[in-house]
């Protein structure tokens, strides 16, 4: 348990030299800063550091490894897991300077940096980020948990694109670290999370996007299983330049309905011809395929899904599928109440083959990814919500491996499930090894 002396002393030293601010309990902003996105988590830190400059960074890293404290990182808070009990939060949110180099198709993107900021640089160049579908999530954080998006059926994860990383370690230094300079080190920080080193910055590769299009479609919930045999026969045989999700919602006091959502890396009338076979389907909820699918501007990739951008309380679970059977229909066709939606998502290409590029996460061999979520905006909510969560392994019987990507853990849940045996027992070494007194403390530990 923390101490009051030892954070005390540690603000009081910190605040000399600090171009930022040190926030205690007690203070008039400390309960806002000590809040991630989702409100549901409750984040009990002794301390809050919001820093101006990397500098910053490294002095918070040198001081509360000199208080004994340890120091767990956020930007944008989307990842929280309220596994923080007693540490220093850093805030990351003003290191959010993008510099773009089109002619070298890269981007140096500070810690604070969202995606949709990286993806507005970008695209006036004809190039784009490989984000995930909520523009607002820290593209640092994201990528540290490997970061699954819409692009990476053709591309990979956007950790396999990271050139370099310019990080705080343990001690308080400040380094960049390439596959050149620390091999080991670079490997676990694409996509093993923020638990060895501290990010002040990243340098990834861009993509070049000539074309892109995509939408989304919606019918009435009545249409699932038709929508699930469609859905099955579009991914059976789709490019990995198309990415398919599918999704129920069930949204307070309105009917049930399953949504299509597309992203294509081309023309909009290849788009068209490859998801064909839902125009098909009828009773669509206005507009049809044809109408809704079509051109869009890279900067606009979050408009598919249309993710909520505002902090809100919720709670989800996610399971990486070896199919979809029986049990994953079921789900499909029935309500999910009191959940808000589940979402199949089709993974493949790219990502079950990264070749020498992979980082920690390692190859996702799964074609399906299936996120459930749910509001949980009371007590009596958030308890049934849960108590729903928990049981969904069980629903989907033999389809769940029971793993899923770092940036899909929920609070409550371990590492373990990330990674295989040889990357976990890999990272926990490197963990003893390079941060042996725990002064570093990302949202799942390697060694909790």
């Amino acid at each position: 348990m923390t101490s009051l002396t030892s954070t005390d002393t540690f603000s009081q030293a910190l605040a000399r030299e600090l171009r930022g601010r040190v926030l205690l309990p007690g203070d008039d902003a400390f309960d806002a800063a000590a809040t991630p996105w989702n409100l549901a988590v409750r984040q009990p830190v002794a301390a809050v550091v919001e820093a101006a400059d990397a500098d910053d960074v490294a002095a918070t890293v040198r001081h509360a490894r000199d208080a004994g404290l340890t120091v767990a990182a956020q930007s944008t808070g989307h990842g929280a897991s309220g596994d923080v009990a007693g540490t220093v939060l850093l805030r990351t949110g003003a290191l959010d300077a993008v510099e773009v180099d089109a002619a070298r198709r890269t981007a140096r993107v500070g810690a604070g940096a969202s995606w949709g900021a990286v993806q507005a640089a970008a695209a006036p160049h004809g190039l784009t980020t490989l984000l995930g579908s909520a523009p607002g999530v820290g593209a640092v954080g994201y990528t540290l948990g490997g970061g699954l998006g819409w692009f990476s059926r053709a591309h990979g994860l956007a950790a396999d694109h990271v050139r370099s990383f310019d990080v705080v370690t343990p001690a308080g230094e400040q380094v960049t670290v390439t596959a050149a300079s620390d091999p080991e080190l670079f490997w676990a920080l694409r996509g093993g999370g923020g638990d060895l080193a501290l990010v002040t910055a990243m340098e990834i590769d861009l993509v070049e996007l000539p074309a892109f299009s995509g939408g989304k479609v919606a019918w009435p919930a009545a249409r699932a299983a038709d929508l699930l045999a469609v859905f099955r026969e579009v991914t059976a045989t789709a490019p990995p330049e198309l990415s398919v999700w599918l999704s129920r919602v069930e949204a307070p006091g309105a009917p049930a309905v399953v949504v299509v959502h597309a992203a294509f890396l081309g023309d909009a009338a290849s788009a068209r011809a490859l998801l064909a076979p839902f125009a098909a389907v009828p009773d669509v909820l206005g507009p049809g395929v044809d109408a809704a699918i079509g051109p869009l501007a890279a900067a606009d990739v979050g408009d598919i899904t249309a993710d909520p951008t505002d902090p809100a309380a919720g709670k989800g679970r996610s399971e990486l599928l070896r199919g979809i059977d029986d049990h994953v229909e079921r789900l499909f066709t029935t309500s999910v109440a009191p959940l808000l939606t589940v979402q199949l998502r089709h993974l493949g290409g790219a990502l079950a083959s990264p070749g020498d590029r992979a980082g920690a996460l390692g190859a996702i061999t799964e074609p399906y990814l299936l996120y459930a979520f749910g509001l949980a905006f009371s007590p009596e909510l958030s308890a049934a919500v849960g108590q729903r969560l928990e049981t969904l392994p069980a629903d989907l019987g033999r389809a769940a491996t029971r793993r899923k990507p770092a940036t899909f853990l929920a609070p409550g849940e371990s590492v373990a499930a990330a990674y295989d045996d040889d990357a976990l027992a890999r990272l926990r070494d490197l963990k003893r090894a390079r941060d042996p007194r725990g002064t570093i403390r990302g949202n799942y530990p390697l060694l909790g």
